[in-house]
């Protein structure tokens, strides 16, 4: 007479019940390691977890007026009202001639868009504190996505016969076709000078005609989109401005501008200043290169422009990069022809992607050590299953972190392995009973589907209460503030994710397995 089927009473031997059997088991199985594959690949990669840095910078100038000035009557009273603004850590108040800067930096984790908004409330509210003639106060939120740069390249130029433009202008065609590119942000130049016409005005000349800077730059302003106020100290005594296309496009419009009328006659620049066509020379920001050769020496100095590249955020720096570096090569040849070559002083996405590749081949490593103890302890056909169950729990945690737009990073990998030894705890506990139950001579009437359904059943209650105590020691690790919690944040985010996942894997493919791969013992009470 058989012995009736096991009526399973806890969750465990429920799920191993339902699944034991199923055909879609294998298929389950397949399209978690599938989706977890495809996370894995899919997911922003990135160094280091990235923080929600919030701030903003309030500037208000103040034409006229000095630097005590600024602070006294613009930076103070700002000050004391963006201090009532809650959520703002420190405030960083700087006065300048004209201009008051005062930047507001809010605690770390603190959502940037409302932090922003706040910041534009206060202002608004009290635009009255303002003295008269103060123009209308510019808002700019900080943006560390921005701010730092994923990828740097360094410019120069071999041929000595080039102007002073020539390496700015061909680099600022190349900063348009990479700032084009999808998911970057911002691209700055930094250092070499710019195209501009340059006037030298004679003084002699200037007084004779009983004519003022103002007036020459009041003129210029009408055609031309930048000038520098009068009272800016250049270099030689030289005014400089930038001209602006289909506006002025030669020395020669600049010569014929009218900037005043003597005796009914019109005095035109050129009789009262020398125009040129150069560079902008009251640049004195310069940066400049050597670059060691192949015999150990290091090559002549030259002058360098740096093109600098930030990411949107959330997005794969890895991939970022890539697409710079192909770019950059597509136009290798054409800069090589005009003596100019380039070099990658910082690439973040092959930095993000090497930590990660060598986290994920210690996790292999550390996977394969376990398979190996395993092996000694239970056998090979128990170890063999057992670790089957560790990527099945990663890939279900990688696709819940891709879901909640997660990003793979060292903490993030630094997560998994911290809770490697404890994922394979209820696959071990399952297996072991199994192989108990298969093993014990008192019940090798039963059926080999009903020992594995009663030996995942037993053991469900106290694998779940132990899998949720350590569960529980992680929660607090969420309400960590500041850049420690913000930096640490994959662990409590991740590690108990993986540990549910592992009940479940557990419950579900350890008994499916074990019915496939396991050998029931014969004993010889059988043959009595």
């Amino acid at each position: 007479m058989s012995a009736q089927p096991y009526n399973p009473k806890n969750v465990a031997g429920k799920l191993a019940k339902v699944f034991i059997n199923n055909p879609l088991t294998l298929v389950l199985g397949i399209f978690i390691l599938v989706i977890g594959y495809i996370s894995l690949i899919s997911m922003p990669r990135q160094e280091n977890p990235q923080m929600v840095v919030s701030g903003s910078n309030i500037i208000v100038a103040l034409p006229g007026a000095s630097a005590k000035e600024v602070e006294r009557v613009i930076v103070k009273p700002l000050e004391r009202r963006i201090k009532e603004v809650k959520g703002v850590e420190y405030i960083y108040g700087r006065a300048l001639k004209n201009v008051g800067i005062v930047t507001a930096s809010f605690y770390i984790g603190q959502p940037q868009e409302i932090s922003n908004l706040k910041i534009y409330n206060e202002i608004m509210q009290n635009m009255d504190i303002l003295p008269k003639g103060a123009m209308y106060p510019i808002i700019k939120p900080l943006n560390i996505n921005t701010v730092i740069p994923i990828v740097t390249i360094a410019f120069f130029d071999k041929n000595k016969h080039h102007s002073q433009t020539y390496l700015y202008n061909k680099v600022t065609h190349l900063q348009n076709i990479i700032n084009a590119l999808p998911n970057v942000a911002v691209t700055h130049i930094k250092g070499g000078h710019k195209h501009q016409f340059n006037i030298k005005v004679n003084l002699h000349k200037l007084s004779a005609y009983n004519i003022s800077l103002g007036q020459i730059v009041k003129s210029v302003q009408s055609l031309a989109y930048d000038v520098p106020k009068i009272k800016n100290q250049t270099k030689n005594k030289k005014i400089v401005i930038f001209g602006i296309k289909n506006a002025i496009d030669s020395v020669k419009d600049i010569q014929n501008i009218i900037v005043a009328k003597y005796d009914g006659s019109p005095i035109y620049l050129k009789q009262i200043a020398t125009v040129s066509n150069g560079y902008n020379y009251q640049n004195f920001r310069s940066a400049q290169i050597s670059i060691r050769g192949k015999n150990g020496k290091f090559d002549p100095l030259k002058n360098q422009v740096t093109l600098t590249v930030s990411k949107l955020k959330g997005t794969n720096a890895v991939i970022i990069a890539n697409q710079i570096k192909k770019t950059l090569s597509r136009y290798k040849t054409m800069l090589n022809k005009e003596g100019i070559s380039y070099l990658i002083t910082r690439n973040y996405g092959k930095r993000a992607n090497s930590a990660v590749n060598e986290l994920v081949k210690h996790l292999i490593i550390s996977i394969i050590i376990i398979a190996v103890l395993l092996i000694f302890i239970l056998g090979w056909r128990e170890s063999l299953i057992v670790t089957f169950t560790v990527p099945a729990i990663f890939s279900i945690t990688l696709f819940v972190a891709y879901l909640t737009h997660q990003s793979m990073n060292r903490i993030t990998l630094f997560a998994f392995l911290l809770s490697l030894g404890l994922l394979v705890d209820a696959a071990i506990i399952v297996i072991e009973n199994i192989h108990r139950h298969f093993h014990s001579i008192d019940l090798h009437h039963h059926s080999e589907v009903d020992l594995m359904i009663e030996a995942a059943d037993e053991i469900g209650a106290p694998t779940n209460i132990a899998t949720f105590a350590i569960i529980l020691t992680m929660i607090p690790m969420l309400f960590v503030g500041h850049m420690m919690g913000q930096f640490m944040a994959p662990i409590p985010e991740n590690v108990p994710i993986a540990l549910i996942a592992s009940l479940f894997v557990a419950y579900i493919f350890i008994p499916y397995l074990a019915l496939r791969i396991l050998k029931k013992p014969k004993h010889k009470q059988e043959h009595k």
